[in-house]
C-alpha cells in the first residue's frame, strides 16, 4: 500500500476466524485490538466489527415459527451488554492513545 503511496489502515473483524466462529471469543480479540491501540499506539487500526445483536446467539428463520426479537438470523452474536463493555475499552484505548501522541506532539513544540 505505502507503494503506492496509500495509507496503510485496516478495520478488524473480531469475529469469523478471528474468534474462531464462537462470539463469545469476540472480547478476547477486542482485549488484544485494545491492547495494540493502546500500549503500542498502532495508529493502522482504524475500526472493528463486532457480531453484536440485542440478544445473544443466534436463532433459525422457520416458517411459521415467530422469531425472538433482537436475535440474529444470520451470525451468531454477543449481547448488547457485552458490546456496550467492548464499545467502553475500545474508547479508551484510543483515549490512552491519543494521550500519548498529544504529549509527543508537545514535546517535538518545545523542542523546536
Amino acid at each position: 500500500m505505502e507503494e503506492f503511496k496509500l495509507s496503510p489502515k485496516i478495520m478488524i473483524d473480531a469475529s469469523h476466524a478471528n474468534s474462531k466462529k464462537n462470539p463469545e471469543n469476540q472480547s478476547l480479540v477486542i482485549e488484544n485490538i485494545a491492547e495494540q491501540i493502546s500500549q503500542k499506539g498502532e495508529l493502522r487500526i482504524i475500526g472493528v466489527m463486532i457480531e453484536s445483536h440485542l440478544r445473544a446467539g443466534r436463532q433459525d428463520l422457520i416458517n411459521g415459527k415467530s422469531l425472538i426479537y433482537g436475535k440474529s438470523i444470520t451470525d451468531a452474536c454477543i449481547n448488547w451488554s457485552e458490546t456496550t463493555v467492548i464499545l467502553e475499552k475500545l474508547a479508551a484505548a484510543v483515549d490512552l492513545r491519543r494521550q500519548r501522541q498529544l504529549k509527543t506532539y508537545k514535546k517535538q513544540l518545545a523542542a523546536r
